[in-house]
């Protein structure tokens, strides 16, 4: 069957580029009892981009999949006893998948995703223990330069200092030498997406501690120089800064809810008022 499946496909992609498959002008590919598989649908579903090898693989999958889901459906329409239950199933999903689609339609329509500076800065400093951290965060600079650069020594003072002097030489001194230079000392930054920047294992947590501010590294390549101005660790407090994303997308959120309650309670309260809600209670 595999070999059957093979020959098949190779037929059919020969003439198919790697990365987007040409079958659009062909009709059936499969057919199995009274259903079509169309090439255009396989085309559809097999990702850009791959090798002719890897498109043959994921073309077999695809067919042999669409074959079983044909024949294990039509096999459970003739045996399957409960078809009542079934089509209670499916009409509850479709209502639910259209109330959700209509509740998004009304709140793309008229909830306004705008929500002001100072909304979000009290909602910060009412909830601040509820927003800690999970990861490390520093701010400071961060520098990266071959082994063979000029003027080593005299970066390896510039970098501990934090005068806008020195940071100006960094800054012309990276533009020809540095691999990496960033200064991030009004930004905070996530420690462990950093550490991805140091040779591997030589950067730990365990790093960030009030008396160690400046940290040097080196493997055969390079030189990585990091001056910490400061630092939070997980379990802290997360600074407005860096959390305000996540309170807009949680005010957002409530406002979404508040809207929705209330078109529902309008909406109940106009239909019970018009006689279109009755209760018949013994």
């Amino acid at each position: 069957m595999r070999l059957f499946f093979t020959i098949i496909l190779l037929t059919l992609l020969s003439v198919a580029c790697s990365n987007n498959l040409d079958l659009k002008n062909s009709n059936y590919l499969v057919k199995v009892k009274n259903k079509v598989l169309y090439r255009t649908v396989l085309e559809e579903n097999i990702p850009a981009g791959l090798s002719k090898e890897d498109s043959i693989i994921a073309a077999e999958s695809f067919i042999r999949s669409w074959i079983n889901d044909v024949l294990l459906y039509d096999i459970a329409q003739k045996n399957f006893n409960d078809k009542d239950k079934v089509d209670l199933l499916v009409e509850n999903y479709r209502k639910s998948l259209m109330i959700y689609q209509y509740q998004e339609q009304l709140v793309n329509e008229r909830l306004t995703r705008e929500i002001d500076e100072q909304s979000l800065y009290d909602y910060y400093n009412q909830n601040k223990d509820k927003l800690k951290l999970e990861r490390p965060l520093i701010k400071g600079l961060f520098l990266k330069v071959p082994v063979n650069a000029p003027q080593v020594e005299e970066i390896r003072k510039l970098y501990k200092l934090s005068s806008s002097v020195s940071r100006d030489r960094l800054e012309s001194y990276s533009l020809n030498n540095a691999v990496i230079f960033d200064f991030f000392t009004d930004k905070w930054t996530d420690f462990y997406d950093l550490v991805e920047n140091f040779p591997k294992e030589q950067m730990r947590k365990e790093d960030l501690t009030a008396n160690k501010k400046t940290l040097e590294r080196e493997d055969s390549g390079y030189y990585y120089f990091l001056n910490i101005t400061d630092f939070l660790l997980p379990g802290d407090n997360a600074p407005f800064e860096y959390v305000k994303t996540t309170v807009y997308e949680i005010l957002i959120n409530q406002r979404r809810i508040n809207f929705l309650k209330k078109t529902e309670e309008e909406l109940f309260n106009r239909e019970l008022a018009k006689g279109e809600i009755q209760f018949f209670y013994e």
